[in-house]
């Protein structure tokens, strides 16, 4: 029995590296560096070595990545004929590769593309856990430690908002309404874009407490305390490039302004919408009133922007439109009065109008006819016999 123990003993390799430490203290020998080696490379865990690996494939992943996006840009220079150093600029190869490979497809993220590694692979989380594998973050375990750090940060703010209030109040002193917090041009950032941010995977239901935590932190009388931490996850509703391109109305021979929208289309439908303020709510419509259409419902179509921004008696209307069929003339008309109304109403009323889809384009069109079958999606009937 002694003899198995002493056998379990030395095959132990932390055991033998002792037992030779002990004997270089007696006879004056050294150990060797492999035991030494060894003894580092037992602390370090398999979690760590597995992080280490994956790691050192992405670095070697990324760096081949970049040298392909150089040579890239040397190719597209060349095909566009002009110096690579051109080409250093993003916006100069979204413009080449829009000209050499036009796309029609609908959503952007679906037409050809040309941009660095680092915004088209997603970011990689830094390693979370020390090299004996116990984890930096106290909410490791939770398995979405950066979201539920966003949930504590937030009740934490919630709770020093609360000790200030009752601060102010002691002292009788009310909160001042011009610092009141508007957030009247922006919402939270969506689940993807929260994703992105804390680098992390969460569920719907996440996302509502999200929502629900932020949306209890702003409605408290002093969140203007807490701005900087408010804004970092909302985004505008409106890009500053497209208030910018609201024009200017200009002044006709009559003293009135008004604002003439070209280029209003709609399935095969083309025309042109001019919108004069003030009026009394006169609609022409090639020489006509409404009853030009002969549907309610292509009515209703043309009243709907005038009716959301109350301006039905505001403002006088004239549109010119050929080519398609009633549906396809009227979604031409109401988007040419929509985005001629932009020059008449306020910031905050536009921010409205491009939530309701009014000043999105419908580039919708009937679909094609297939061979083989009855219509577009029809089929011919099935007969066995």
């Amino acid at each position: 029995m002694l003899l198995r123990n002493s056998l379990k003993l030395l095959n132990n390799p932390v055991n033998r590296l002792l037992i030779n430490r002990i004997n270089s203290l007696n006879y004056g020998t050294v150990t060797s560096t492999v035991d030494l080696d060894f003894l580092k490379r037992d602390k370090t865990s398999k979690a760590m070595k597995a992080y280490l690996e994956r790691a050192q494939q992405h670095d070697e992943f990324m760096k081949t990545q970049k040298e392909e996006f150089k040579i890239g840009k040397r190719h597209l220079a060349n095909m566009m004929g002009e110096d690579p150093v051109v080409y250093e600029d993003q916006e100069k190869i979204d413009e080449a590769i829009s000209y050499l490979m036009p796309s029609a497809l609908y959503d952007k993220r679906a037409r050809p593309m040309m941009k660095p590694p680092e915004k088209i692979f997603p970011e990689r989380k830094a390693a979370e856990f020390d090299e004996t594998g116990r984890p930096h973050h106290v909410l490791f375990y939770t398995s979405k430690p950066n979201f539920f750090q966003l949930l504590y940060d937030a009740v934490e703010h919630l709770n020093n908002l609360n000790k200030f209030e009752d601060n102010m109040t002691r002292q009788q002193k009310s909160v001042d309404p011009a610092l009141k917090l508007e957030l009247s041009g922006s919402e939270w950032i969506n689940q993807d874009q929260l994703e992105l941010k804390l680098v992390e995977n969460i569920q719907p239901v996440e996302y509502r407490y999200f929502v629900n935590v932020m949306n209890r932190l702003v409605e408290h009388p002093y969140s203007f305390r807490v701005k900087d931490f408010i804004d970092m996850y909302r985004r505008p509703l409106m890009n500053q490039t497209i208030i910018l391109d609201i024009p200017k109305p200009h002044i006709d021979k009559d003293g009135r302004s008004f604002i003439t929208v070209y280029e209003c289309l709609r399935k095969k439908a083309r025309g042109d919408v001019t919108i004069k303020f003030p009026g009394t709510g006169k609609i022409l419509i090639n020489g006509q009133d409404v009853t030009y259409f002969e549907y309610d419902q292509s009515r209703e179509q043309i009243l709907f922007p005038l009716i959301f921004t109350e301006m039905l008696d505001k403002v006088d209307v004239e549109a010119n439109v050929e080519g398609g069929g009633p549906s396809g003339q009227a979604g031409a008309i109401r988007w040419g009065i929509a985005m001629g109304l932009r020059s008449f109403v306020d910031p905050e009323v536009v921010e409205k109008m491009r939530y309701a889809g009014l000043l999105q384009r419908d580039y919708r069109r009937r679909e094609r006819k297939k061979p083989g079958q009855e219509g577009a999606r029809r089929k011919f009937t099935w007969k066995k016999r």
